[in-house]
């Protein structure tokens, strides 16, 4: 095997690891940011907490995995290997994804309004298909005497470091209190009010309470709000980093250099997410900046700024080791990334806007940057799959667009934002909006959908066919309000793509029919139609 396959297959078995990690974001987003779950007022106060702990522990545990394969090239070429041979079978798929449908399920059968009463019944079903999706997850990805072959030789490494992600959260909590300075705590608030003063035009700001907001919104910087545990969660990760390559590191530069700029960003990072705080809850929703916010903007803030550094220092030369290794491939040039990577972007930057803006709507200009900004970077592998369509894709595509239509629900209240904008406001924002789900979406989803993960399922035999069919078909429609449709439009899709092996035939016909309901959309006015 030449460095460059094993290089290109060890991104590839990252990729499969970042489904899963998009499934734990997207848990995060519906129970935590989109559900009104308040785990005071549930009867299972406890366990709802430490259910939610439990994502903590699942995204350290994920990143202390990354970084271990990322340090020891033969576990990652084996893990690589593993993944990419042979999968555990279509048992531990089914069960991974009636896991996550019966988690999520609970969400459709209980009305928000009803979530915290109900919660000690939905609980166990929470902890049960959590628990499903998660071995599913794992045996589908390999089968079990696989991961136990992988796991032998190095199962006490693994065991020391897992040990360490999982109590992270812990850890911090513990020594956080030993580490809380009253003058960093003023520090942290002068800077929030700086910062503050800037964005807001009426801040309160009270020195000597320390507690400061806008528009009738306060919070107290108390001294958890430091960014002590910030600085414990980036010293820990800079030393499994530091364990992992020391051999390569030269640990004088690394500490003396890399640790306290790394720390000062921390506390900088921790002064926009109050800052940030402060905004959502005076300006777009008070509820989601003390429950979805508050809960794990920290821990996501950190761990991204975290991973962002050990990038960083990977790259700086300064920092390593003479080395004889040659250059990776570029992951522009990778085939799995152009087809995971946008989709990806696209998942977060959804996450974005429903997070920080008040009308998400307003904010899809913003996931049509991010999105444009990601084909543009996978630009290279993609143009293999824009080919010449056929007339069949044109047919389908139109019959799909006029069955949504069709089938469409009444049109539901007419956006408040939307009808605040000036003419030309809205005109510029319809563009940005049809240009988005006609040219972009459509290519994003189908090389994911259709290119990844059907392909992924599918071999060639009947049975293994009808379930890629269906499971790509499925997964499209649970991105998609309205199920039933979606799913029919799925399967026309996968269809499509089966019969010539051409995903162009699935992207054209895709934006074929939203072509034709977003016209539609803009002749009525109703933009939920899209």
């Amino acid at each position: 095997m030449t460095q460059v396959e094993s290089i290109k297959m060890s991104q590839r078995a990252v990729w499969i690891g970042m489904l899963f990690a998009a499934e734990l974001v997207a848990i995060v987003v519906a129970f935590q940011v989109l559900a009104s779950v308040e785990c005071r007022l549930t009867t299972l106060e406890t366990a709802c907490r430490g259910l939610r702990g439990a994502v903590v522990r699942a995204l350290c545990l994920g990143c202390m995995l990354g970084i271990y394969l990322w340090a020891l090239p033969p576990a990652r070429r084996s893990f690589a290997a593993m993944a990419e041979a042979r999968f555990g079978g279509k048992p531990w798929l089914l069960l991974h994804v009636f896991g996550l449908g019966a988690a999520f399920l609970t969400l459709f059968l209980v009305p928000q309004s009803e979530l915290n009463a109900a919660f000690a019944v939905i609980f166990p079903i929470l902890v049960v298909g959590g628990t499903m999706a998660a071995i599913g997850g794992l045996f589908w990805l390999a089968r079990p005497r696989d991961w136990g072959a992988w796991l032998r030789p190095r199962w006490r490494g693994l065991l020391g470091f897992g040990f360490v992600a999982l109590i992270l959260p812990d850890i911090a909590d513990f020594v956080a209190p030993l580490w809380y300075w009253r003058t960093l705590t003023e520090i942290t608030f002068i800077g929030v009010a700086v910062l503050q003063t800037l964005l807001s035009e009426v801040p309160v700001v009270d020195f000597s309470a320390q507690i400061i907001g806008t528009n009738g919104f306060n919070v107290a910087v108390a001294d958890s709000c430091s960014g002590i545990e910030g600085f414990a969660l980036i010293t820990a990760f800079l030393a499994l980093y530091a364990v992992l390559f020391r051999d390569t590191i030269r640990m004088g530069r690394f500490w003396l250099v890399v640790w306290p700029v790394a720390i000062f960003l921390s506390w900088l990072l921790n002064i926009v997410r109050i800052t940030a705080l402060i905004l959502i809850g005076a300006h777009a929703s008070p509820e989601l900046a003390v429950n979805g916010f508050h809960s794990f903007a920290g821990w996501l803030f950190f761990t991204g700024l975290a991973i962002g550094v050990l990038i960083a220092v990977s790259k700086i030369r300064w920092l390593h080791k003479a080395s004889n290794l040659g250059p990776a491939m570029p992951l522009s040039q990778d085939d799995a990334a152009a087809r995971i990577l946008p989709f990806v972007v696209f998942m977060l930057s959804g996450i974005v806007v429903n997070a920080f803006w008040q009308a998400p709507e307003l904010g899809y200009p913003m996931q049509v940057v991010a999105m444009a900004g990601a084909l543009f970077y996978v630009r290279r592998p993609l143009a293999a799959y824009l080919e010449r369509p056929t007339g069949l894709a044109v047919v389908a595509g139109i019959a799909v667009g006029v069955g949504w239509v069709l089938l469409a629900p009444e049109p539901d209240t007419a956006s408040l934002a939307l009808a605040a904008l000036s003419p030309l406001a809205f005109a510029a924002w319809a563009m940005v909006r049809i240009l988005g789900t006609v040219a972009l979406v459509p290519l994003i989803e189908e090389v994911f959908f259709r290119g990844y993960l059907q392909a992924r399922i599918d071999d060639g035999t009947w049975l293994r066919r009808v379930l890629a069919i269906a499971l790509s078909a499925g997964a499209f429609a649970l991105l998609h309000g309205r199920w039933l449709e979606a799913g029919i439009a799925g399967v026309v899709f996968s269809l499509l793509y089966i019969r010539q092996g051409r995903l162009a035939d699935a992207i054209t016909a895709h934006a074929v029919a939203n072509a034709l309901i977003a016209l539609v959309a803009a002749w009525r006015g109703d933009w939920t139609l899209i």
